[in-house]
């Protein structure tokens, strides 16, 4: 069973057991054990997954660590766990920190058993770094977080490699931060980068004021047409064109409800956003769409019992329909086919519902 298969598995059982998971044993019985065991470690030896392990700082004795994974005989990780939905805030991370320097260890994890932070020690050899350089929610995998969890398993992890990845993604995710608050409000020194190279006259205050909305739309259509160009490309290749069969011609018929549908082109890209939502989460062959008079529905299995969403484009408003575990429709306003994204989370598990009551 590959990564993605045994982390979805996690997931589902998350959705169904974290409202009765009361203790911090049940959360590393339920979700983190079987976590651990997806990246190919043996939770019931104990020379390899070593629990309750004693991480003694000075002159202070009985500190221990949930659990301490030894990679090659060598401890490697000291993961730390907390009750399931527990805040993992500066306390709980402060409590790794100590143990960290402690050992051979180079990989530190903080987790409930959902959310999992991952830490190292590049800004000062053998002391934790104050911010992870990986975290990301079960519930809410995607390919890029499953590569980089496959450098953890035991059948790859590599600690020279791990720490030149970790080093990548900790400025990655620093550079996405900033270009995302310039996406937002753009700073003067970028504006005046932006300005210098647009706009011949004085730049002055008033000028600035008047281009900030307009470098922000801006910002903004190039992520979304390069979003776009991406999803078409990709579902183009997924996706073979319909062969349209020869057939003889027909006596001219009464149009009917069907003959009336007609589906847009912001509908198949709505089609086209919640499938790249899903990818990952479910085998994309899966989802399919069937066009109404009233609405575009998405479905999954082409069954009229798993609802995804709906999409309400032929009036005035657009509006986005998504559904809860109760199958019960919750009705949304967008107002661009983009929106859908911001939604996604609902979407994500409205199909994982389905997926658990298989």
């Amino acid at each position: 069973m590959d990564l993605i298969d045994r982390l979805s598995q996690i997931s589902s059982k998350i959705t169904k057991q974290k409202d009765s998971i009361a203790t911090e044993e049940a959360t590393k019985t339920a979700f983190i054990m079987p976590f651990i065991s997806a990246l190919g470690y043996d939770v019931f030896d104990p020379e390899e997954v070593i629990p309750e392990f004693t991480a003694d700082i000075g002159i202070k004795k009985g500190e221990k660590v949930d659990y301490a994974i030894a990679v090659n005989g060598k401890i490697s990780m000291l993961i730390e766990c907390k009750m399931v939905n527990a805040k993992l805030d500066a306390q709980h991370e402060s409590q790794l920190h100590r143990y960290f320097h402690t050992t051979t260890a180079r990989i530190g994890v903080l987790t409930d058993g959902i959310v999992y932070k991952f830490y190292t020690d590049l800004d000062e050899p053998n002391k934790m770094d104050n911010k992870p350089f990986l975290e990301f929610s079960v519930q809410q995998i995607d390919d890029v977080i499953v590569s980089e969890l496959k450098k953890f398993t035991k059948a790859t992890f590599n600690i020279d490699e791990l720490l030149s990845s970790a080093s990548e993604l900790k400025y990655t995710k620093a550079i996405k931060n900033i270009i995302n608050e310039q996406l937002v409000s753009p700073s003067d020194e970028f504006l005046k980068f932006v300005l210098n190279n647009v706009y011949t006259s004085r730049v002055t205050a008033q000028v600035k004021e008047q281009f900030t909305p307009i470098i922000t739309k801006a910002f903004q259509q190039l992520i979304n047409d390069k979003l776009n160009d991406r999803l078409k490309s990709a579902l183009s290749i997924a996706e073979p064109p319909a062969v349209t069969p020869t057939v003889e011609p027909t006596p001219v018929q009464q149009p009917t409800d069907e003959n009336k549908i007609v589906t847009t082109q912001e509908e198949l890209e709505g089609f086209y956003i919640v499938k790249s939502i899903l990818k990952g989460h479910v085998d994309l062959s899966r989802v399919i769409y069937r066009d109404t008079l009233s609405y575009f529905g998405i479905l999954l299995d082409d069954n009229n019992r798993k609802p995804i969403a709906r999409l309400y484009f032929n009036g005035g408003k657009k509006y986005l329909s998504v559904f809860g575990s109760d199958k019960k429709e919750e009705k949304i306003s967008v107002s661009i086919v983009d929106d859908i994204f911001e939604h996604k989370d609902k979407i994500i598990a409205s199909v994982k519902n389905y997926l658990s009551q298989a």
